[in-house]
């Protein structure tokens, strides 16, 4: 090693209360989105299934808090997809970022040949979960219990998310009212209800939006509602009950779920 040239590299992430809304690949998509007009192509265009380019999608509008990317009704091609104001700013002033960024690694690469052989390695701990869905809210309200405490996270469009904790999980965490936090819920955990009005259910957490994307599979079908201001939530249902409900795309649907099926997370 005595004889290579020492170089830095860095990527530039974008967060939002200390979640990774994405990087240069997620942009990437987004800008492929700009420019095909359809998810599908897009996904191509970045090397991702039709299913990851709309969960990578679904994220980032979750913690971006409003929409990034909307569906186009209509046309001669039978609509669309396209960034709304936001997503194409987003991606506008990340490209800039980039660039800046990149000018500044550069500069310290030339500074390279002053370091001692010692190096100082920074790893960033990237927090990977299974859970479908992540919200990224503020804690509202915190009612303590004899064994557990009930937390509830306001997150986007004035949605809140109510989850049953320990107070060992409260104290150790941290939580507060005011502070910054996460509701991690499993999409098979979330009930979809298309006549739940007037309905008295055991749930706590009724999210009411409209069917955004339903996506069959060999017994199962992937099933995201839109909520609104942007969020979405996604379950999965089988074929069986989407027919019972006659499920599509548009209609008015509430995702249910417990509150003790809701982990609750704060930022590192």
């Amino acid at each position: 090693m005595d004889n290579e040239e020492l170089a830095l590299q860095g990527k530039v992430w974008i967060t939002v209360g200390g979640q990774q809304l994405g990087g240069s690949d997620r942009v990437a998509l987004l800008a492929a989105v700009a420019q095909y007009g359809s998810i599908t192509q897009a996904a191509k265009a970045v090397k991702l299934s039709y299913k990851a380019a709309w969960d990578a999608i679904e994220a980032m509008n979750n913690l971006a808090g409003e929409p990034l990317v909307e569906r186009v009704a209509g046309g001669k091609g039978g609509g669309g997809t396209r960034l709304t104001r936001r997503g194409a700013q987003l991606v506008d002033n990340f490209h800039k970022i980039e660039l800046e960024h990149r000018r500044f690694i550069e500069h310290l690469s030339r500074q390279s040949h002053a370091l001692a052989d010692d190096f100082l390695l920074i790893q960033t701990m990237k927090m990977k979960t299974s859970a479908r869905n992540h919200f990224a809210g503020t804690v509202s309200a915190i009612k303590p219990g004899a064994v557990n405490d009930e937390v509830t996270i306001d997150i986007v469009g004035g949605q809140r998310i109510v989850a049953i904790i320990t107070h060992e999980s409260t104290a150790s965490l941290g939580i507060a009212v005011g502070a910054d936090a996460f509701a991690l819920v499993k999409a098979s955990s979330v009930i979809v209800a298309t006549q739940a009005e007037g309905a008295r259910l055991s749930a706590r957490n009724q999210l009411k939006g409209v069917v955004s994307r339903l996506v069959p599979g060999a017994v199962n079908a992937d099933v995201s509602i839109a909520l609104p201001g942007g969020g979405t939530i996604g379950a999965t249902v089988t074929l069986e009950s989407c027919a019972a409900l006659a499920l599509e795309e548009g209609m008015e649907a509430t995702a249910l779920f417990k509150a003790s099926s809701v982990i609750v997370g704060v930022p590192g």
